[in-house]
């Protein structure tokens, strides 16, 4: 796992563990994030406790981003994580100005179904050792 020196310093991607979705979008991050601007992080661990809002870690139908000391949510999460990648997925800010309230309401309902569609892993996922750095408990 990475070290809690300072974490603040990267993005850090806080996601549901036990989420085949979730953990499938962790994997793809990894790939595209070839500058490794960001970390990954847990909603159940040490770092999202010590960084998050308790409401926020209570809500696992929320992926949180934490860039430069702010907190996205949900859409806004998504929009700015694709920016972070840069290349081709940038130009996903074009749905920047569609209303929150629907990219969010769009979100909730993916979110909502992803067990039932994407399934649940029994346990939360564990960094190979190739990416252990960029991982935080």
């Amino acid at each position: 796992m990475a070290e809690a020196d300072g974490p603040e310093q990267k993005s850090i991607v806080f996601f549901d563990g036990y989420c085949v979705l979730c953990n499938s979008s962790v994997d793809l991050l990894l790939k595209l994030d070839k500058k490794e601007r960001m970390l990954y992080a847990p909603l159940r661990g040490k770092t999202a406790a010590r960084l998050l809002a308790a409401e926020l870690i209570d809500d696992v139908d929320t992926i949180i981003l934490w860039h430069e000391g702010r907190i996205f949510i949900k859409s806004e999460a998504i929009l700015k994580i694709a920016y972070l990648c840069g290349g081709p997925w940038h130009h996903l800010s074009l749905f920047k100005p569609l209303p929150r309230k629907f990219r969010d309401a769009l979100y909730d309902f993916i979110a909502r179904h992803r067990y039932r569609w994407f399934g649940k892993k029994e346990s939360c996922r564990l960094p190979g050792i190739e990416e252990q750095h960029r991982f935080l408990d």
